[in-house]
């Protein structure tokens, strides 16, 4: 059996630099930051244009109008 790969050691990403927090607070201000984050995440999402369908994906052109009788309904009847 092979022994596992040894991971490679990433720094932290969160460093005390002054002070004593408590789990309760480092959990707090994660927890503060991960929603931040998510939410500049969210506003980028619609910040970006959305690309209109091309015409040949576009589904809705495949229905027409509905027919309507009356002079000159024989000229709609294609479209």
């Amino acid at each position: 059996m092979s022994a596992p790969h040894p991971r490679t050691h990433q720094p932290p990403r969160l460093v005390v630099v002054r002070g004593e927090p408590s789990a309760e607070e480092l959990a707090a201000l994660t927890a503060v930051l991960t929603a931040r984050a998510a939410a500049a995440r969210a506003a980028a999402e619609k910040a970006e244009p959305k690309q209109a369908p091309s015409g040949w994906r576009d589904r809705s052109r495949g229905m027409r109008t509905p027919l309507r009788p009356g002079p000159g309904a024989w000229r709609m009847s294609t479209r």
